[in-house]
């Protein structure tokens, strides 16, 4: 129980230092720079946390229950804080496609994600270097190693993070169905129940910066596997939600599967 809550402290931390970041970026930066901003807060947050709940899930007698509440409670956290922020290249990658933000600007917010996703490990090793509970500690003890993520072939891991990806962009293209207060608690319900229906496979992650914090340090495979599995797989799994929605449908039905409120919020 102490790690747990010695882990909870730290997730505490982090949001309230990074929501800091935040309201400081908002308040001292020029307009141009909050979009990066934002996206380096929102993303050191977001993979910073990850990493301290997998090493929970991974060295803590939690049952499967607890996790999973936890993955909820910290979703629904991230998702009312990060003001609109991607925190993934798919989403910075799709506006540029559709011609909402350049080609310069997109590679620009994301390198300021990628740069925000690798300094969560040093930032969560310094953590974890202090002992501050038994998990921390054995962690230390063991190197801060990180074993294969893969339960399954890397075919089938991606395709898992295809539908994964597939899955979460169709439930962001009709959130708007909902009540505002409502879409939080939807999208982390449909991310929780993605990890657990695909986590014994892949682990889930179907965010490409995610996965770099995550992943890509394990043993098991090399950078350019686990670029098939957790980059390609999630491209894959969004362009083909939006392709379906966007253009077979209507063009099938004869009418648009994605309201012009939907539109205008990818747009901003």
């Amino acid at each position: 129980m102490a790690a747990v809550l010695v882990s909870l402290a730290v997730v505490g931390a982090v949001v309230l230092g990074c929501e800091g970041a935040r309201w400081a970026a908002g308040r001292y930066l020029p307009g141009a720079l909050w979009p990066y901003a934002l996206e380096v807060a929102c993303t050191l947050q977001l993979c910073w946390c990850a990493l301290e709940l997998k090493l929970l899930g991974e060295s803590a007698e939690l049952p499967l229950s607890a996790r999973l509440t936890l993955l909820y409670v910290v979703t629904a956290v991230h998702v009312g804080t990060f003001r609109g922020a991607s925190c993934s290249f798919i989403g910075p990658l799709e506006r540029a496609c559709r011609r909402k933000m350049s080609l310069g600007a997109a590679a620009g917010v994301a390198c300021a994600q990628l740069a925000a996703a690798l300094a969560a490990q040093p930032l969560a090793t310094l953590v974890w270097s202090r002992g501050w509970s038994d998990t921390h500690a054995r962690h230390r003890r063991f190197g801060y190693r990180c074993f294969d993520p893969l339960g399954g072939t890397l075919p089938e891991a991606a395709a898992v993070e295809l539908a994964c990806g597939f899955v979460a962009q169709a439930a962001v293209l009709h959130l708007h169905k909902l009540q505002p207060p409502l879409r939080v608690h939807a999208l982390s319900a449909v991310i929780t129940a993605l990890v657990y229906a695909g986590g014994a496979v892949s682990g889930a992650v179907f965010n490409p910066v995610l996965a770099v914090s995550l992943q890509f340090s394990c043993s098991g495979h090399s950078y350019l596997e686990y670029m098939f599995v957790y980059w390609l797989g999630p491209i894959l799994g969004v362009a083909s939600c939006n392709l379906l929605f966007e253009i077979i449908l209507p063009f099938l039905c004869g009418r648009s599967f994605v309201t012009e409120e939907t539109r205008k919020q990818k747009r901003q």
